[in-house]
């Protein structure tokens, strides 16, 4: 299965959110090639470092170049996109079997997604098309604060979206992690990033429980 995970903002955690996957499906027992069509290739960024440090599994990433060859293995095949390369962002929606958007808790992240929307559906042109699910990404974690929630059910009456509840909160745990070359759950298992981005990935891959450890 092709996922795309792309949004047309920056920072939305498009990157992080691939990483983690990346390394959570392989530790399932899953085949996976993960794709970097953002020029800013920060993912590739996180891989390299985590090959220099010999952590395992590796995360093979292809660059921008390997785009037609998405559909040349099986397995589960991962592609981090950018706004900055509208190109190459449409050629990989056009080719998936469904779009992740990463969405932070603002009001400008959810007209981006609606405009985002439009866009996926403009270019597959009245065909079915990928399935597309959004959360939120970066939310709040005090109680007191609701932008979450206001983002939350923004997303939920938006049409053609699947509006998945499990969120990730905005931890330094994921800058952290990153930067080092490691998956969340890898930093520190016992930990609530650990925990939500779990949810998340059992949330998305439902079919892999069984296996994942």
């Amino acid at each position: 299965m092709i996922t795309v995970i792309g949004s047309l903002k920056g920072g939305s955690g498009k990157s992080t959110v691939t990483f983690n996957l990346a390394i959570w499906l392989q530790l399932a027992g899953e085949n996976v090639r993960v794709f970097d069509l953002d020029p800013q290739a920060t993912l590739t960024d996180a891989a390299e470092v985590r090959s220099e440090e010999g952590y395992q599994p590796a995360i093979p990433v292809f660059p921008i170049e390997r785009v037609d060859d998405l559909n040349a293995e099986s397995g589960e095949t991962l592609v981090d996109v950018g706004a900055a390369d509208m190109d190459s962002m449409m050629d990989a929606i056009a080719m998936a079997d469904r779009v992740l958007v990463p969405v932070p808790p603002s009001q400008a992240d959810i007209w981006s997604t609606q405009r985002f929307l439009g866009m996926i559906s403009k270019r597959v042109n009245g065909s079915p098309g990928p399935d597309v699910l959004a959360f939120i990404n970066r939310g709040d974690t005090h109680s007191a604060i609701r932008e979450s929630d206001e983002a939350a059910a923004a997303l939920i009456s938006l049409n053609k979206v699947h509006f998945v509840r499990n969120r990730l909160g905005q931890r330094t745990a994921y800058r952290r992690s990153f930067s080092e070359g490691l998956a969340v759950f890898e930093l520190d298992p016992r930990g609530k990033a650990a925990r939500e981005f779990t949810a998340l990935a059992a949330a998305l891959y439902p079919h892999l429980l069984r296996t994942q450890h």
